[in-house]
């Protein structure tokens, strides 16, 4: 993984880095608890260790909007065959263009990704940093979380609505709201963090890794873990 002071960010088969540079204050719990989480910490559910599964990655996008700290989420399209209907980080799959996987392919791969789901202009993004690397059993995908800092916001919105529903950003404020947080329950008996803002439930891995970030960079607020959403058994 590159990581040099260069903080330029490009889609095409150039350079890209992670650089922690002039960064806000507000995101320095972030960088420290990127720095410092295990794997175990993130999740149970971890890459095979006979290398399978498909390489992916998505953005986990930081901007500043009017009540402060945000994240870019999307919904996906209701028409896909993977996590169809579900709100989610900009992200998919590694193309053979965007590098190596092991190297800076993810980091390639998330703003190629973002770009082609929301319509962000990636040069406005500062990479910082990346999760580790994490396993979606349902979907077979093995994703790199891919930490970002939108130094330059530009214009988001629905590029292809076979593959987006709706681009929105969701204030940390929200995020961390005890009123916004339950537990979503699969008619399979799987249970995972959940929220409930803009209109929309945000559950299973989006909504681990934003859990698992607002724990570890010291913003979760007590809640109710004991409210429960409900999932159907399309979900």
């Amino acid at each position: 993984m590159t990581r040099a002071g260069d903080t330029a960010s490009d889609t095409r088969g150039g350079r890209v880095t992670l650089g922690k540079e002039d960064l806000p204050a507000w995101l320095d719990p972030v960088v420290h608890a990127a720095a410092t989480v295990a794997p175990r910490q993130l999740s149970r559910f971890l890459p095979p260790e006979d290398g399978a599964g498909r390489q992916s990655a998505v953005l986990v996008l930081f901007g500043e909007g009017e009540r402060g700290p945000e994240l870019l989420l999307m919904e996906r399209a209701s028409s896909l065959r993977s996590h169809a209907g579900q709100p989610s980080f900009p992200g998919g799959a590694l193309d053979p263009e965007d590098g190596d996987p092991q190297g800076d392919g993810p980091l390639r791969a998330a703003l190629r990704e973002a770009e082609e789901e929301t319509g962000l202009d990636p040069s406005g993004v500062q990479l910082f940093d990346v999760l580790p690397k994490l396993y979606i059993p349902v979907s077979g995908f093995v994703v790199t979380p891919v930490l970002g800092w939108w130094r330059v916001p530009s214009p988001v919105g629905v590029v292809d609505p076979k593959e987006t529903a709706r681009v929105f950003t969701v204030p940390v404020a929200d995020l961390t709201d005890p009123a916004n947080r339950a537990t979503a329950v699969h008619p399979r008996g799987h249970r995972g963090p959940a929220f409930l803002v803009e209109s929309t439930l945000v559950w299973g891995f989006t909504a681990g890794v934003i859990d698992r970030l607002l724990h570890f960079a010291g913003w979760e607020r007590p809640w109710d873990r004991d409210r429960q959403v409900p999932l159907d058994w399309g979900a």
